[in-house]
């Protein structure tokens, strides 16, 4: 058996995969460091392990995104918006599976804080949760008698609310979604645990995309799609936890950079999924709290969005185009990612 073939079929891919060009082309490091996982300042090198190197545990896909770990289940869940269908892969076999199909296109996910899953669904244009029982409860579908535009990515807070992002890309045809005409702004919206009401929480965003907190929750960091080139704003979380002020930019991306989902370690760190097929841009771009650029990880596709999982929180899974790819870094997500 041959080496590429071992490899492929220790991580639970199929043999079709096999003969994806992606795969073809690409194979993990024979070396440490992993010469992909790159320190651009100095400060980054704490959070590189030098035995961990890039991994791709699964390939075959459309379009990967909204990855989420089950810790409890040790398994991933993410998007294959374009296929219509939530992905599985589990810890301890390796095995691919699908876990919901039809999927409502669903794009980003994450887990409230009683565990349970929340997806964003482009095509029925709604937030939802899946109770323990496997029942799909509908957190939000409009705001002011309107319909939602296509939900993107969402996280919770402590307090139990839920953020999510609304631009339009799953209403502008029908690879992600189907078309429709938009009824409202491009809003970042709050759910309100206690009340079950929705409140915009900023329309300042043009097409805002991935979001999440500060690990104090103190700010949010939201992508800007809507803007050339792509920003990532940063916004203070005031009264009391439920509004946001004092909108400004963190980070402007390179004229080719397309920043996507991010999420934020336990020490205020941006990573960020990134770039546009061009190279030296597709994998992670890593910020710290301040926005400059500390480190990178470089993939063969476009990183579109992450998460961090593992027992330790401490294995970062990153959505490329097509293959989901892991690396174990030296430090841990925040919680409510």
């Amino acid at each position: 058996m041959n080496r590429r073939r071992f490899l492929a079929l220790s991580s639970g891919m199929s043999t079709a995969a096999l003969t994806s060009p992606l795969w073809a082309e690409w194979q993990p490091s024979e070396r440490y460091p992993d010469p992909a996982v790159k320190i651009v300042d100095p400060s980054f090198a704490k959070y590189r392990l030098n035995l961990a190197k890039i991994e791709r545990l699964a390939t075959g896909m459309r379009w990967c995104e909204g990855p989420v770990w089950f810790g409890d289940g040790r398994y991933l869940l993410w998007s294959d918006i374009p296929n219509n269908r939530v992905m599985r892969w589990d810890e301890e076999t390796g095995a691919v599976s699908v876990f919901r199909k039809p999927a409502n296109n669903s794009n980003g996910h994450t887990r409230d804080r009683q565990g349970r899953l929340l997806t964003c669904e482009h095509d029925a244009r709604r937030v939802t949760r899946t109770e323990y029982d496997g029942a799909i409860t509908v957190i939000a579908d409009s705001h002011a008698g309107s319909p939602l535009n296509s939900p993107n990515d969402v996280v919770c807070k402590a307090d139990g609310s839920i953020w999510f992002t609304d631009p339009p890309f799953g209403i502008l045809g029908f690879y992600e979604g189907h078309v429709a005409k938009p009824e409202l702004p491009t809003n970042v919206y709050r759910w309100d645990a206690l009340t079950k009401r929705l409140a915009v929480a900023t329309g300042d965003v043009n097409r805002p995309n991935g979001l999440a907190f500060s690990p104090d929750e103190t700010k949010l960091y939201v992508v800007e799609a809507g803007v050339s080139p792509r920003v990532i704003r940063v916004f203070d979380v005031v009264n009391e936890g439920r509004d946001l002020a004092n909108g400004r930019v963190l980070v402007t991306a390179e004229p080719d950079g397309t920043p996507d989902g991010l999420r934020v370690d336990v020490d205020g760190n941006l990573w960020v999924g990134w770039g546009m097929g061009k190279a030296g841009l597709d994998g992670v771009s890593i910020f710290n709290p301040q926005g400059k650029l500390i480190g990178r990880i470089d993939l063969p596709e476009r990183c579109a969005n992450l998460c961090f999982g593992g027992r330790h929180r401490n294995r970062l899974f990153m959505c490329g185009s097509t293959s989901i790819y892991s690396l174990f870094v030296n430090t841990q997500g925040a919680a409510g990612g």
